[in-house]
């Protein structure tokens, strides 16, 4: 609980970054989104998780696991390096930062449900939020059949 805690004074400061570099929607939307719904859902996942549970928790590491878990990711870290050298990501995020976007089109990009545009995508991670927390609340009110 107290890393959530220190995550939502986290959360606020970057929030009050925008504010003082003047976007005030995005700061806006640190505080409405990151600060209040995401703090609130590990609030939520923490509660849920009783001392119980974890304490019966004792995970042992073998070996052959340890080196899978380097091995995919070695793979992984390859095919985002891979990607991002064939695209030319890099070259071209290095000319995008050179350009100053305003924030009226930053704005529009998240508003919008055009092609490029954001609305869409937020309002099925509301949905997929929703139905998160309502699997949660099923599991918290799972009887024991003993």
């Amino acid at each position: 609980m107290r890393a959530a805690t220190f995550l939502i004074f986290v959360l606020f400061g970057v929030a009050g970054i925008y504010f003082l570099l003047g976007y005030t929607y995005l700061g806006a939307a640190q505080i409405a989104i990151y600060a209040g719904g995401i703090t609130i859902l590990y609030i939520f996942a923490i509660q849920l998780v009783s001392k119980r549970t974890l304490q019966g928790l004792v995970e042992h590491l073998k070996g052959s696991r340890v080196i899978q878990g380097a091995l995919l990711s070695l793979i992984g870290l390859a095919t985002v390096l891979g990607v991002l050298v064939k695209n030319q990501f890099i070259h071209q995020a290095t000319q995008v930062a050179d350009a100053e976007v305003p924030m009226n089109v930053i704005g529009q990009a998240l508003v919008g449900s055009e092609k490029y545009q954001y609305v869409l995508p937020f309002e099925l991670i509301s949905v997929f939020l929703l139905a998160c927390i309502i699997g949660g609340l099923l599991i918290a009110r799972k009887e024991d059949d003993k």
